[in-house]
């Protein structure tokens, strides 16, 4: 079958529709769900029982690069500052220091077992040298695993922004193996300018960003997600368009936001959630449809040999040596290394060779894609019980909420207060998300001059106003009332 116009609607929302259903009950069985949607995809592939042609990398790694930026957006929005704090060293040196330590020892891996050149060996090893946000974020969440000692949050700002790191070093590499009379020396420059201008960037977009979604007015609710997404592809692009790393800047702009007060926070943070589940869908049934199983089959043996020494030697090794400097139990890094998974972000790296049109690229991208789906099958299936066995897993009861659990709970409060507003409290004649307002309580409502109205953050606190406010504890009032008259 041959995608067109008239049906492409009809098989994109039934393989959409099928991953949804068959990815609901997938977890009885211990199997990761994005290998579910991977496995659809080949299925109604070529090769596969729906026998749909696609071979086409320029669009599979537009739609790659469009999903990654949802991903990671959607990642940053959750990962909360206060708990990334205390372990942001860490997780730094490992998506940087370990992303190229992986690169390193993996392709010098592949340069003595294949018949590759050491820059196409290094290529390879870069492409799948990051672990992937989409794989490690839903796994993670879909299980609830309880982790000890800011491990969850070390994996999760590991995933969220050692691809960044990547993307460079493939990019690099990929240049070398083109212009082979370039040496080594020549990509620091190009390394140091992505990296460096990603950074900047993401933070300046984050700070206009947070300016424009709570000064700027919509009449109406539904537009602020969509101004949202509009911030996120004008920051990855602008970044891009001046030498940044766009996915550098988008991560570090989404960190930046969701740790702030944006007027319908809760509202963003949803439509986000909902989005990044449907681009994971979308990215691992497309990758699904690009491969050809039929030619992943001649290189089952070497792809197998590459995927157990990445997962037993080069993953481990870069992770023992990242963290020697820190304090930490061996047993923490060891289930550090083990949380090591592949899965689409590899794939969408491998297609920029293809575009290249280099010599091995068909055989890159079967290999990536083999360790990719090793990679999930074997670790994604044993991350409980390699929390368990190791000692790092918490009793669910004792999982605490962060900062994104809290703002998504509905849960009912306890106590209920009026206070009310004077002329010289500090609150008065400003927005609601001006206040830094305790996340343990809400306005309900506002009664002024005799009338109830509800409250969002674009809300303005008059003088004589009434807030209605509901807490879980006396302590969120004591809170609130600090918060209102600082």
């Amino acid at each position: 079958m041959n995608l067109t116009i008239e049906n492409i609607l009809l098989v994109g929302s039934i393989l959409l529709f099928i991953s949804i259903i068959v990815g609901k009950t997938s977890y009885k069985f211990g199997v990761p769900t994005l290998l579910l949607f991977l496995i659809i995809g080949m299925l109604a592939g070529s090769d596969g029982i729906g026998g749909i042609r696609f071979d086409d990398p320029k669009l599979a790694q537009f739609i790659g690069i469009v999903s990654l930026n949802f991903i990671l957006f959607s990642g940053g929005l959750d990962t909360n500052w206060n708990t990334v704090k205390p372990i942001l060293r860490e997780g730094f040196v490992l998506s940087t220091v370990g992303v190229l330590l992986t690169a390193i020892t993996l392709g010098t891996f592949v340069w003595y077992v294949t018949d590759f050149t050491i820059y196409e060996s290094m290529l390879l090893g870069s492409i799948v040298s990051s672990t992937d946000a989409a794989a490690v974020f839903s796994i993670l969440r879909s299980k609830s695993l309880a982790l000890k000692n800011n491990l969850r949050p070390t994996l999760e700002m590991e995933s969220g922004s050692n691809d960044p790191m990547a993307y460079v070093l493939t990019l690099a590499f990929l240049t070398l193996v083109i212009n082979q009379d370039k040496d080594l020396a020549s990509i620091i420059p190009m390394f140091l300018q992505q990296m460096a201008f990603g950074a900047i960037a993401g933070f300046g977009f984050g700070k206009l960003s947070k300016y424009i979604i709570n000064k700027i007015k919509l009449d109406f609710e539904g537009l602020y997600p969509v101004l949202v997404i509009a911030l996120m592809f004008i920051t990855f692009s602008a970044t891009d368009f001046v030498g940044g790393n766009g996915f550098l800047a988008i991560y570090i702009c989404a960190v930046y936001l969701g740790n702030q007060d944006l007027i319908h926070k809760k509202t963003i943070l949803k439509m986000y959630d909902g989005l990044a589940w449907l681009m994971q869908i979308v990215l691992f049934l497309t990758l699904g449809l690009l491969v050809f199983p039929s030619k992943i089959v001649p290189i089952f043996g070497i792809g197998m040999l590459i995927s157990v020494f990445l997962i037993l030697v080069a993953r481990p090794v870069s992770v023992l040596l990242s963290l020697m400097f820190f304090k930490m139990k061996f047993r923490r890094r060891l289930y550090i290394s083990w949380v090591g998974l592949r899965g689409a972000v590899p794939i969408v790296f491998a297609t920029y060779p293809l575009l290249a049109g280099i010599n091995k690229a068909d055989m890159i991208f079967n290999i990536v894609f083999f360790i990719s789906v090793s990679s999930v099958i074997i670790q994604g299936t044993t991350l409980s019980v390699m929390a368990k066995w190791l000692n790092v897993a918490l009793p669910n009861e004792e999982k605490k909420l962060n900062a994104t659990d809290l703002l998504f709970a509905d849960n009912p409060k306890a106590l209920i207060k009026e206070i009310p507003v004077s002329a010289n409290c500090y609150a008065a004649d400003k927005k609601i998300v001006d206040l830094s307002f305790p996340k343990h309580a809400i306005i309900a409502m506002i009664r002024r001059d005799n009338q109830y109205i509800t409250p969002n953050g674009s809300t303005i606190i008059l003088d004589k106003d009434v807030l209605v406010v509901l807490a879980d504890k006396q302590e969120a009032i004591d809170n609130v009332k600090e918060c209102l008259n600082k």
